[in-house]
């Protein structure tokens, strides 16, 4: 799970850093730090399983790269996409 993903979920969920907080049961500091950061989550495995759950539990699903969502969603393709590419 990457910061990206928890950002992504959280816009998905329409939830604020604050409601993770409180769903997960994670300082609201520590959702704002590890969001903070693009790639892999860091601190304490305990932390991302606790974020994880909240958001799985709304319907999230983390997907790795080559893995296909079981409903609707979205996803990344390129990291061109990710480094603010535009269409428009």
């Amino acid at each position: 799970m990457t910061g990206e993903q928890v950002r992504a979920a959280r816009a998905l969920l329409k939830w604020s850093a604050s409601k993770l907080a409180e769903v997960s049961g994670v300082s609201y500091p520590t959702v704002q730090r590890l969001e903070s950061k693009n790639g892999p989550l860091a601190g304490y495995a305990d932390t991302h399983d606790a974020i994880r759950k909240a958001l799985e539990g709304q319907g999230i699903q983390f997907l790795d790269g080559g893995e296909v969502a079981a409903g609707p969603g979205v996803a990344v393709t390129s990291p061109a996409s990710i480094n603010g590419a535009s269409d428009d």
